[in-house]
């Protein structure tokens, strides 16, 4: 049996699928930025998100959104204080801190956090000796070196710049001691992708994913849904879980979403059908 598991977590891999709830308390979120930025309305969708079936709870503090405007790291932790010490002792679930500061990362880690979740797209040595000094779980996200602004460009085809980047990672966490259970790889849907390059992604999940790594995808209503469907709001719901079905069949061990409870049953009638695991 393989794992993504750290310091007060552990998920089985290729056994069911796990959701992975997004939780913006910030005014600028693409999707749903200032629904919940007061400490008491995010415990409260919290309460709301584990009750329906969250797996672990991923918090952000700054949007990365297209056109985002980037806090510092000082400024980030100022927000992230506001909100974690209110979350962390009323959840029994896991919390992932969605930042690619280490200072903000120590700080979470010390408070309550048990995993990071690092759209940075690098490897950083900084970051990977917090995550080590707490046993702390890491995903690490593919970028190619661009952000969601920006296209980067793949003379070998995306999907092998991913491989080539999920290979090298694990490569130089395992160098500085880091186990590689104790990191889950992203594909980095719309980060340094072009419309193109997110289909083909998703359709290649099974080309992606190896049963001794965690893989996370997280396409929750972002463009490639919207582009796709001409949908805007809570309808990119229904774009998103056909594509998080199709992710789910190609193998991917954990998805990150906005609606929790549609796509709880939805990955539940996906994973009796892919993965012969029924749920009652």
């Amino acid at each position: 049996m393989h794992y993504f598991r750290g310091n007060g977590f552990a998920f089985p891999l290729n056994t069911r699928t796990y959701i992975m709830g997004i939780l913006n308390v910030t005014p600028d979120s693409f999707f749903d930025g200032g629904k919940w930025n007061t400490p008491q309305v995010a415990l409260n969708r919290a309460l709301e998100m584990e009750k329906n079936g969250t797996d672990l709870l991923d918090i952000g503090a700054q949007s990365t959104r297209p056109g985002h405007t980037p806090l510092s790291d000082t400024e980030e932790l100022e927000v992230l204080k506001q909100y974690l010490p209110f979350l962390a002792n009323r959840l029994q679930i896991p919390i992932s801190v969605d930042t690619f500061y280490p200072l903000v990362a120590e700080y979470a880690l010390r408070n309550g956090a048990r995993i990071i979740n690092d759209v940075s797209g690098r490897f950083s040595a900084e970051m990977a000796a917090v995550v080590k000094r707490y046993g702390a779980g890491w995903i690490v996200m593919h970028s190619g070196n661009a952000d969601a602004d920006t296209v980067a460009n793949y003379e070998n085809g995306v999907t092998e710049d991913v491989l080539a980047f999920f290979d090298r990672m694990e490569k130089q966490c395992c160098a500085v001691g880091i186990h590689p259970e104790q990191i889950c790889f992203d594909m980095g849907i719309g980060f340094g992708k072009s419309h193109t390059d997110n289909l083909e992604l998703i359709r290649n999940i099974r080309a992606l994913k190896r049963q001794d790594r965690a893989l996370l995808t997280a396409l929750s209503c972002k463009r490639v849904v919207a582009n796709e469907t001409a949908a805007e709001g809570d309808d990119r719901l229904y774009g998103t879980l056909a594509a998080d079905t199709l992710a789910i069949a190609g193998g991917t061990d954990f998805i990150r979403v906005h609606h929790i409870r549609e796509s709880v049953l939805a990955a539940k009638m996906t994973d009796a059908l892919v993965r012969g695991k029924e749920n009652g």
